[in-house]
């Protein structure tokens, strides 16, 4: 289409929709302009579709940090890199057991009768969105695309908490390793173990079998991006999300309102599924078969930190969907374990299900005052793990819909066992015993003093929240139980994280939901060599990490169950975590929503979800 005709629509849309956000058609128009240029590949009907079209109404319950998906590790940045960036692996939606299907591949990737060798092969005509670090032309995703990406890894300057899922296990990777501890790593260092064989293909080669090799490449932690944008943008890529996904990055209120439209370069992907379903998720696939996908062309997402605000939200039909509803407002929405009749009369609906994730209480090991492995410090953990009340916990601010965490694996995921049991339970007097014992003296002011004679005050980083000042209580009770001096610290989300990951966080609490549904993917999160990255707790503990490694060698069996309860047991001997919950969340639908159900291991759902009446 002429430019003159571009900017002809564009006038018109102004005058005939001036109430509608002329923000969004401005960026679809930039867009296609320059596209439309290059290839003639969009018009000024696409970039109209975004304000034109339905939009749905999402919330973060946490802030969002960096878009960079070699960077991002919490829940809100990871579900929008989901929807921007494409790893090479998706799931099937409604396959439950889940199933990997290929995302931007051709077919599966092929495997080695050996288990060391894997080919991928991209499909063609593939293309990122529209950016100035492409100089105007159209971008074709590539294989170099992902070899980089997956380089980038071991970049130290990024400092990636998802350098474990290559870290020892592709050939020659030292070679990656040992030029970024002598700061000269290179993406273009060639090792044996990642190989670009042509445009589209691309060969990796393992030093051992790895049972969970392909379910790293259904993460956004190994979605593609692009070189030229990362150098473009140096030290910045967080800000500039530039992917082949779905969606593209709108208006962005950081920490409060993030827009994503739908791209108008993404291929044609039809909805198809191999499961055989029942019930709603029956319905799903029924209504979205044969269906181009996504489903709307504009997602609001608003972070909305206090909980009541979330509930208020819904009801006042701001929101779509809550997911997790928050326990201790529960009574808002519930009569027991039902949807209340007024809200049923509306059409609400409400589902119950158990994600695959785990809350815990974490420790700087490396504290010098909470960290360490001598017998005093061990003490002074398991005293706290000892005088944390999980059962009260449950049952005032979770309001029952929460299971005790016996390990850090939650149900459904692979080594998961519903017999273990923890050694440590609620026990405040055998914490103050244990106290007592290993030289933790009250003063006169009944607080308790370091066995050399120093005060003792911890420090715990908390979420500048309702939820946060909610979690304060639980621990300000807790350590009192025990005579311990406790003072929180108030921050963002992502503040916290970036403190943590310099070792800068004493103690504080987290989640971690699977990325892939197996217990190395928890397990990992306590793995010494991941300090610094995933590991906030700094735990390294050579029996553990052996263990650890052993397990990577072993298909879910017999041995590798052994060998995660071993790891267990040294948690609960170290106490680098207090186990809190497995959660059961709520999620509460409002009637004009279709196609929803919850993924056990994606973040989000919502180039799946259908807008139809909405009142």
């Amino acid at each position: 289409m002429p430019m003159t005709d571009l900017f002809r629509q564009f006038s018109h849309f102004l005058t005939s929709s001036s109430r509608r956000s002329t923000f969004l058609f401005l960026i679809n128009l930039a867009i296609c302009s320059a596209l439309a240029i290059a290839s003639g590949a969009c018009s000024a009907a696409d970039a109209n579709a975004a304000v034109q079209g339905k939009v749905l109404h999402v919330l973060f319950t946490t802030p969002e940090s960096s878009l960079d998906p070699a960077v991002a590790s919490d829940i809100s940045s990871l579900s929008l890199n989901e929807n921007i960036f494409d790893p090479m692996l998706r799931y099937d939606y409604l396959a439950r057991p889940v199933k990997l299907v290929p995302n931007t591949l051709g077919n599966m990737p092929t495997v080695s009768d050996d288990g060391l060798v894997y080919t991928f092969r991209l499909q063609p005509g593939i293309f990122f969105t529209a950016d100035p670090a492409f100089q105007g032309k159209q971008r074709e995703l590539t294989a170099e695309d992902y070899a980089y990406s997956i380089k980038r890894l071991y970049d130290p300057a990024v400092k990636s908490s998802w350098l474990f899922l290559f870290d020892g296990k592709l050939r020659g990777d030292d070679k990656l390793k040992q030029a970024a501890a002598a700061g000269k790593w290179s993406a273009d260092i060639q090792i044996e173990g990642l190989q670009v064989i042509d445009r589209y293909t691309l060969k990796l080669r393992l030093v051992a079998p790895d049972h969970n090799f392909l379910l790293q490449f259904a993460t956004p932690a190994t979605a593609a991006v692009a070189r030229e944008v990362v150098e473009k943008y140096a030290g910045q890529i967080g800000a500039h999300p530039i992917g082949t996904g779905p969606y593209l990055l709108g208006q962005w209120q950081r920490n409060f309102r993030i827009q994503l439209l739908a791209n108008p370069l993404y291929r044609e992907v039809i909805f198809q599924s191999s499961a055989k379903p029942i019930g709603e998720a029956e319905k799903i696939l029924a209504q979205l078969r044969g269906q181009r996908l996504p489903r709307v062309p504009q997602i609001e997402v608003k972070v909305v930190e206090e909980q009541q605000a979330r509930v208020l939200g819904l009801l006042n039909k701001e929101f779509d969907v809550l997911e997790q509803l928050p326990s201790p407002l529960s009574g808002m929405v519930m009569e027991g374990q039902n949807l209340k009749a007024d809200l049923l009369a509306r059409g609400m609906r409400l589902a119950l299900f158990s994600p695959l994730q785990t809350y815990y209480m974490w420790m700087n090991m490396g504290d010098p005052v909470i960290g360490g492995y001598t017998q005093e410090k061990i003490a002074l953990r398991r005293a706290i793990a000892l005088a944390y009340n999980n059962q009260e916990d449950i049952q005032v601010l979770e309001k029952g819909f929460a299971i005790s965490a016996q390990s850090p694996l939650p149900p459904n995921v692979l080594g998961y066992s519903e017999k273990y049991r923890k050694p440590i339970q609620f026990d405040v007097g055998l914490a103050n015993q244990l106290l007592d014992r290993f030289g933790y003296k009250r003063g006169a002011d009944l607080f308790r003093r370091l066995p050399d004679g120093a005060p003792l005050e911890l420090v715990m980083h908390s979420q500048a929240s309702t939820t946060g000042r909610l979690r304060d209580e639980v621990w300000s009770k807790t350590m009192e139980s025990i005579g311990i001096k406790i003072r929180f610290q108030s921050d963002k989300h992502a503040e916290i994280l970036k403190a943590a990951r310099l070792g800068k966080v004493q103690m504080t609490e987290a989640n971690w939901i699977a990325d892939f549904p197996d217990g190395e993917n928890f397990y990992q999160l306590l793995y010494g060599p991941n300090t610094g990255r995933a590991n906030y707790a700094r735990f390294n503990l050579p029996a553990f990490n052996q263990r650890f490694e052993e397990s990577q060698r072993l298909g879910d069996s017999p041995a590798r169950a052994k060998l995660f309860e071993e790891m267990a047991q040294l948690v609960h001997a170290y106490n680098p975590w207090v186990l809190r919950i497995h959660p059961l969340s709520i999620d509460i639908t409002q009637p004009w929503l279709k196609n929803y159900q919850r993924h056990p291991v994606e973040f989000t759902n919502w180039r799946y979800l259908d807008i139809e009446g909405r009142l």
